[in-house]
């Protein structure tokens, strides 16, 4: 069954796991945690939060205030953070300078227009601010990783396919005001490489393809 992208997310919140529910994911989270800056008394915004595991990463750091944002009102019903908005990331219901870091976890590919979200993220960082984000690398979308879920039904449903090229996000990230651009990629079987059912075949047919993009930056002092 085809949904739309916010369908989508609606119809998966029953069965999205709180915490990151397959090897990728946990590859991926263990990425942005090595680039996470320090939080401690920080204001922080996870945005297009899914169930907030990034807010809560946020809280535990010892961060003073968290939002979670996101467009799904069933995702946000699962998550945890007492301070919950619904909200689209293009359009950030916030005054400017609001936050001291935004961390985003897999969710930024599905911009229609990334440019406008970058320059709003850079609108509601305050200055030297930090922006940590993740996404699904458009090189193994190219190659066929599709987000995909089972529903309550059993029904399995595929995303609608999305993303963007890397030097799409660098030069977004520039004209929208950032610096200290620091672009990682976790590559299968290289940084990649846990044990799971069908491992051996995945490598075989997926080794050095970039799974996911992670990417840290600054907003600029002036």
């Amino acid at each position: 069954m085809s949904l739309d992208t916010h369908a989508a997310y609606d119809r998966w919140a029953p069965t999205y796991e709180a915490e990151p529910h397959n090897p990728l994911m946990q590859a991926e989270q263990r990425a942005m945690i090595a680039l996470l800056p320090t939080l401690a008394g920080r204001v922080v915004l996870d945005l297009a939060c899914g169930t907030g595991r990034y807010a809560r990463l946020a809280e535990r750091a010892g961060a003073r205030h968290v939002i979670a944002l996101d467009y799904s009102d069933a995702m946000l019903a699962r998550v945890a953070t007492p301070a919950r908005v619904r909200a689209d990331m293009a359009c950030l219901p916030f005054r400017d300078a609001t936050f001291d870091a935004v961390v985003s976890g897999l969710a930024l590919g599905h911009a229609r227009d990334l440019e406008h979200c970058m320059r709003e993220i850079a609108r509601v960082l305050r200055p030297a601010g930090t922006l940590l984000y993740s996404d699904f690398h458009p090189e193994a979308i190219r190659r066929g990783l599709r987000r995909a879920f089972r529903a309550t039904d059993g029904a399995r449903h595929e995303l609608p396919v999305d993303g963007h090229p890397v030097d799409r996000h660098l030069a977004g990230l520039r004209a929208a005001g950032f610096d200290e651009i620091e672009p990682r990629e976790l590559r299968a079987g290289m940084g990649f490489d846990v044990a799971f059912p069908g491992a051996a075949a995945f490598y075989e047919t997926w080794h050095g393809t970039p799974l996911v993009l992670t990417i840290r930056a600054r907003r600029r002092t002036s």
